[in-house]
C-alpha cells in the first residue's frame, strides 16, 4: 500500500520540481519540443524512482522530424510514462478528458494534449482537426486504440477503435505499433497490486499506410491489432 501511495506522492513531487520547465515550456506552440524534453524527464523520475527498469527494443526506429503515429497497449497508468521513454521523437497524446481533473498534472494535460470526450460526437471529430494542426507542425501522434483500460484484467488487448487508423490514412503517416509486456504485471489499477521490477516494451516494425483509403481503415485497424496481440500472446513471463 505504501509503495502505491508513493507514486502518487512523486509523481506530484516531480511535477513541482520541474514546474518552473514545464509552465515556460508551454506558453509558445513552437516551445513544444522543449516541454517534451522536460516530460521525458519527469517520466525517468517516476519510472527509477518507483523501482521500474524499462527495457525497450527496437524493430525499426523512428526519423528525426518525421510524423508518426504511435499505438500500444493500454493497461496501466504508467503506460504514459513508458511512451514517454520510448519515443525520442515529440508526440502528443490524445487521451480521455477525465485526466485534466488531476491535480497540477491536469494543467499540463490539458494545455499539452488532445482531449476527447468519447461520448461526445462533436469532441470525436474535433480531434482530427487538433491532430491536423499538430501533424502538419512535424509532430507525432499517439493513441491508445482501446480507448480505455479493459476492466476485466483477464483481456489480453480489447477491441480497437477506428479513429486512430482513419487519422494515419488521411495524413498518410506510418504507424508504430509499441507492445508494453509487464506494465499491467507490475501496476495495473488494482490499488493492492504491483511490485518493481523490469518493464519490458518492443517497438514493432511500422505499418505504412501509403496506397490506402478510408474505405480500408478497418483492415488496417485488425491487421495493427493482430500484430501486437500476436506479441502479448507470445511473450514469455519476466523474470524481475
Amino acid at each position: 500500500m505504501f509503495w502505491r501511495i508513493w507514486f502518487y506522492v512523486l509523481m506530484l513531487f516531480s511535477i513541482i520540481i520541474l514546474f518552473p520547465f514545464l509552465l515556460i515550456s508551454t506558453l509558445r506552440e513552437e516551445w513544444y519540443g522543449f516541454f517534451f524534453k522536460v516530460a521525458k524527464t519527469w517520466a525517468v523520475i517516476n519510472l527509477f524512482g518507483m523501482g521500474f527498469v524499462p527495457k525497450v527494443q527496437f524493430l525499426e526506429t523512428m526519423e528525426k522530424d518525421k510524423s508518426y503515429l504511435l499505438v500500444s497497449n493500454h493497461t496501466s497508468m504508467i503506460d504514459i510514462m513508458m511512451m514517454l521513454y520510448v519515443s525520442k521523437n515529440p508526440f502528443v497524446f490524445v487521451g480521455k478528458k477525465e485526466l485534466a481533473k488531476y491535480p497540477l498534472f491536469g494543467f499540463f494535460y490539458k494545455r499539452t494534449c488532445i482531449l476527447v470526450d468519447r461520448q461526445d460526437s462533436k469532441s470525436r471529430h474535433a480531434v482530427f482537426q487538433q491532430a491536423k494542426e499538430r501533424l502538419e507542425k512535424g509532430l507525432s501522434v499517439c493513441i491508445f486504440p482501446e480507448g480505455g483500460v479493459p476492466d476485466d484484467m483477464s483481456i489480453v488487448l480489447d477491441r480497437f477503435k477506428d479513429g486512430a487508423f482513419r487519422l494515419a490514412i488521411n495524413h498518410q503517416i506510418p504507424i508504430v505499433p509499441i507492445v508494453f509486456y509487464d506494465n499491467k504485471a507490475k501496476f495495473s489499477y488494482k490499488f493492492f497490486s504491483g511490485k518493481p521490477g523490469v518493464l519490458r516494451a518492443k517497438v514493432l516494425e511500422f505499418i505504412e499506410t501509403q496506397g490506402f483509403s478510408i474505405q480500408d481503415k478497418r483492415l488496417l485497424n485488425q491487421k495493427v491489432r493482430q500484430t501486437i496481440l500476436k506479441e502479448l500472446q507470445n511473450k514469455k513471463p519476466c523474470q524481475s
